[in-house]
């Protein structure tokens, strides 16, 4: 009897399966379904387990994905913004070097220097994906104009670019600065009579 306690103590005092000889140890059928029930039990808490862990495993996964994504996505618009200011202050400098060529060709004819850095600035431009936004005779669009002053003109269409102020530029479908524009008003009718 000391033997089967012994037994009995050994597979609960266990915490891995048992071995060919403790089944061979257990003879009776009271200890074999007991062990039987523990072993079931054991496989429904692994099984558990394991359905936790894949749980956890996948959500972690996904966390990294959308983490990796983020942090992309950050790194990208940070850059962006860097090289949107300071590709805005440039083309404050081709303004002013456009400015002074025409200045220069009122004052004296011969301004190709001039004009040949002008034309490697706008292939510099045209090379990082920024192009000029042309809006004269456009209608005017809040995204890509802002406008400063308004002229009445009753054979234009209503909010019809007149005039561009300042060149605006776009950068990968991205305003980069709008165009400074003039646009159309249709005169007010005065009814007195």
């Amino acid at each position: 009897m000391s033997e089967n306690n012994n037994d009995e103590n050994k597979l609960e005092n266990s915490q891995s399966l048992p071995t060919e000889e403790d089944l061979e140890i257990v003879a009776e059928p009271k200890l074999a379904d007991q062990l039987i029930k523990e072993l079931d039990n054991k496989i429904i808490e692994l099984q558990q387990s394991l359905v936790s862990c894949e749980d956890k495993l996948k959500r972690s996964l996904a966390d990294f994905v959308n983490l990796e994504r983020k942090t992309k996505s950050d790194i990208e618009n940070g850059v962006n913004q860097k090289l949107d200011k300071f590709m805005i202050t440039f083309l404050t400098i081709y303004d002013d070097l456009v400015r002074a060529k025409e200045i220069l060709k009122k004052e004296n004819p011969n301004a190709r220097g001039l004009d040949f850095i002008l034309k490697n600035i706008e292939a510099l431009l045209s090379e990082y994906g920024i192009a000029p936004i042309n809006a004269l005779g456009e209608i005017f669009d809040p995204n890509l104009h802002e406008a400063i002053s308004v002229m009445e003109d009753e054979n234009l269409d209503e909010n019809t670019i007149t005039k561009e102020i300042r060149k605006g530029y776009i950068s990968h479908k991205r305003t980069l600065r709008p165009t400074l524009v003039e646009i159309s008003k249709k005169p007010q009718q005065n009814n007195l009579k």
